[in-house]
């Protein structure tokens, strides 16, 4: 374990949204700063900008970097100098612009390993496309940035819904989703669910792709050809999973209950029941990644932008989770350790 509070690190996300009001309605609580240490990379006069909008009080520290960070108070560190123009509601250049400034920095501090988990605020992923970023959203950004397979994760207390497909059309998924890709994504889900989360026989279930999960073949037969072979590819392979289910009738009647998470075919079909559960809770995690990486499972906000009207339950519960996880990595990578450490101790005794 680190010997320092867990340094989260934080992206402002679009200025014209509702990302920096939910960040300090969020830091606002002093028992927050006991939890970890916020490093935010933007601008204090951003910052300063939203904090009078809300009309509230909040000290800051500035730094000129994540290492320099002082715990117990809430850190900024400048990504750049100009006093650019906050317009509530609207979807500019600028906002894009200076939104990808903040996740560059934020992602170069995670290499460098001066923070340990990041925090993403929502961006607008139209209007922060230039020639760096060319992806469409976090998660492609974060995929191609780390090196590493990535699944949308979205977690709350009591459901966890993973995507096979994320933002992709409609007209696509069909063609998209094959045998391999559905058993990756579940390999992923078991490992985040051991690793990140601390369950050590995790239970997943696997919705189908059409109403009724196909009706045996006479509404669409991927569930037959693609994904009960996926299905029982993973069970051969040691997992416990189920499927495929009736997505209307899997979320109606509760049965998500019984299971540690859910692999949905695309992204509405997962993220439409999860919101309507949990929506003022609920964290998308990228799991997958060498990093860790949480955001709310809200978007900008700009109909009640500079309003006051946030709520940042979602965004509190996003920096619970990164730290949360940063912890159970930790662990899991300390008994690794031990266990190996026991193991090679035995081959030296016993030969």
């Amino acid at each position: 374990m680190s010997d320092h509070k867990i340094r989260i690190g934080i992206t402002q996300g679009d200025p014209n949204g509702v990302g920096l009001e939910v960040i300090i309605k969020t830091f606002m609580d002093p028992q927050m700063l006991d939890l970890c240490t916020p490093v935010l990379f933007g601008s204090q006069k951003t910052f300063s900008h939203h904090r009078k909008s809300l009309n509230v009080e909040m000290r800051f520290n500035q730094v000129r970097n994540a290492e320099s960070a002082t715990e117990r108070q809430f850190n900024i560190v400048n990504v750049y100098e100009e006093d650019i123009p906050v317009e509530f509601g609207s979807s500019t250049e600028l906002a894009g612009k200076y939104s990808l400034k903040s996740i560059e920095a934020a992602c170069e501090a995670l290499e460098k390993k001066t923070i340990d988990a990041l925090v993403t605020a929502p961006i607008n992923k139209h209007n922060i496309q230039s020639p760096t970023f060319q992806f469409k959203g976090h998660t492609d950004y974060l995929e191609a940035r780390f090196k590493g397979g990535a699944l949308m994760f979205m977690c709350a207390d009591r459901l966890r819904v993973g995507v096979v497909t994320e933002h992709v059309p409609l007209a696509n998924v069909s063609a998209i989703i094959n045998q391999e890709k559905i058993v990756q994504k579940i390999k992923m889900m078991h490992k985040s669910l051991v690793e990140d989360f601390g369950i050590r026989k995790p239970k997943i279930a696997v919705l189908g792709l059409n109403p009724h999960a196909g009706d045996a073949g006479v509404i669409g037969s991927e569930e037959k050809s693609v994904i009960a072979p996926a299905v029982e590819q993973a069970k051969k392979e040691g997992m416990f999973v189920m499927g495929p289910y009736s997505a209307d009738g899997f979320f109606g009647s509760a049965q998500y209950l019984k299971f540690d998470a859910v692999l949905a075919m695309y992204h509405d079909q997962g993220l439409v029941p999860f919101k309507a559960i949990a929506f003022e809770t609920g964290v998308n995690y990228t799991a997958g990644l060498p990093i860790i990486r949480t955001s709310p499972d809200h978007g900008v906000g700009y109909d009640i932008a500079g309003q006051n009207k946030a709520s940042e339950e979602s965004f509190r519960s996003a920096v619970y989770m990164a730290c949360d996880i940063f912890k159970t990595r930790a662990e899991e990578k300390a008994i690794t350790a031990n266990t190996l450490k026991a193991l090679s101790k035995n081959e030296r005794e016993f030969g």
